[in-house]
């Protein structure tokens, strides 16, 4: 029976998911005070998050639930080394071209995950989700608009980004797949491996350096791991067990206005009446595209905790 969105099962995805957006936004902060190639950051990410994830999953499941089935572990491994590719591509876009021009490519995550949806699950989006992402579009070129006039040419880093942003989608696709079946927890701790694994093969090749920085990097990159990733894309993948695709990517532009704030007092960087109002038309976007009709409004099936 279709039931109304604002159901306690609803309510308590969207707080976590709004609780993995305000974690997620602390992303380009950490990979800044790293002062670290962006490659390296993103395999302490998260080789660093699976001492929490890898003990914590292994302790919490019950000896009664049945192992996960080779089709989802498998789709949790590959949402893994899309994650791995999309984190190498961001942190390293981050770091060697300009951080509006990283952050406005790197969120464009949604427009593919929309377009993966339709072509792996005959998922249409709607008129109210291109109107909600529309909406929040404009509000990231407001943001960003300045530095993206001064720099109109895709160089290297905006590449990087835009890459990234289509990893990304890749990710949120499998999550949905692998969440059908595994539990968040399972999910953060298989793919988080995967991810590890495939970071440390990209480091190995191109020959980053992992070790050998100042205490400040290596804190940098702790709260990376336990701020950004175990407390953010834990409660992401949480709610992409409950919440459609399409809806949970929209919600995760409100990373970037977040991002904008918290630069200001820790950064030191000024945010501009133009931000201020980019950051006003994200969050609109997000709300256009949650607030369903109630006649229409479906709870998703439950899954397994």
């Amino acid at each position: 029976m279709p039931t109304a969105p604002t159901s306690s099962g609803q309510r308590k995805a969207y707080a976590v998911l709004a609780l993995g957006v305000f974690a997620i936004g602390w992303s380009a902060l950490f990979v800044r005070w790293s002062a670290v190639p962006g490659w390296t950051s993103a395999f302490w990410r998260m080789a660093l998050a699976q001492v929490v994830f890898v003990p914590w999953a292994l302790a919490a499941r019950p000896a009664a639930r049945p192992r996960p089935s080779r089709a989802a572990t498998r789709d949790a491994v590959v949402a893994g080394v899309f994650f791995a590719a999309d984190l190498a591509l961001f942190n390293t876009a981050v770091m060697v071209s300009s951080a509006a021009n990283a952050t406005l490519l790197g969120t464009n995550a949604p427009i593919f995950v929309a377009l993966g949806a339709w072509l792996l699950y005959r998922d249409r989006p709607t008129r109210r989700f291109w109107a909600g992402f529309a909406l929040s579009f404009v509000g990231m070129i407001a943001i960003v608009g300045t530095d993206v006039v001064r720099h109109p040419h895709l160089g290297l880093g905006d590449a990087f980004a835009v890459g990234g942003a289509a990893c990304y989608a890749g990710y949120l696709l499998y999550v949905r797949r692998s969440r059908q079946e595994i539990d968040a927890l399972t999910f953060s701790a298989i793919s988080g491996v995967a991810a590890a694994a495939t970071l440390l093969l990209i480091c190995v090749i191109i020959g980053t350096p992992l070790h050998g920085y100042p205490a400040r990097s290596w804190w940098a990159m702790i709260g990376l791991a336990l701020v950004t990733q175990v407390v953010g894309h834990l409660s992401v993948a949480y709610a992409l067990g409950r919440l459609p695709v399409s809806r949970t990517s929209i919600a995760l532009l409100g990373q970037a206005p977040l991002t904008a704030i918290l630069a200001v007092p820790l950064l030191g960087e000024r945010l501009s009446a133009q931000q201020v109002l980019g950051g006003a038309l994200v969050l609109g976007g997000i709300y256009v595209v949650n607030r369903l009709p109630r006649a229409t409004a479906v709870e998703p099936e439950p899954l397994m905790e």
